[in-house]
């Protein structure tokens, strides 16, 4: 799954950005707390906001590593080659917390949490990235209105 997110975002630099491809991401992987319906999956507060708190550090590293560049009149994610490196880090964190985890934390619970982890973590990515977005757009609109002779 990380290689597939890895070449995702290696092909996605090649395209313009957009706030929809932006946004989206984060409003599909919300269906996943549908999980939460099923009491094995449930977690009590404190799992709740430890894993949101992972969760929310781990998007600092995210965040730092997503920048936005004009080419060509259009806006572009810029490469990163850190985010690579960062991505396979996350997940070699994640699988350590989760083999460690899985010792005193049933598997449902542990599955909720690992979720609420990933879910903390996108979230404000995106977030930050919409912003920058946005910030980018505006000087783009601002510099392409300016009247030529």
């Amino acid at each position: 799954m990380a290689l597939f997110v890895l070449f995702i975002r290696i092909k996605s630099a090649k395209k313009p950005a957009t706030a929809k491809k932006i946004i989206l991401p984060p409003i599909f992987m919300s269906t996943g707390a549908l999980m939460f319906i099923h009491p094995m999956f449930r977690v009590t507060a404190a799992e709740f906001f430890e894993a949101l708190l992972v969760g929310m550090i781990f998007s600092i590293l995210l965040i730092k590593t997503s920048n936005f560049e004009i080419r060509e009149d259009n806006i572009y994610l810029k490469r990163s080659k850190a985010f690579a490196f960062i991505l396979i880090g996350l997940l070699l964190i994640r699988i350590i917390m989760k083999s460690y985890l899985s010792n005193t934390i049933d598997v449902g619970e542990l599955s909720g949490m690992f979720w609420i982890l990933a879910f903390g973590m996108i979230v404000p990515w995106r977030i930050a990235m919409f912003f920058s977005f946005r910030r980018v757009k505006n000087q783009l609109d601002s510099s392409s209105n300016i009247p030529t002779i």
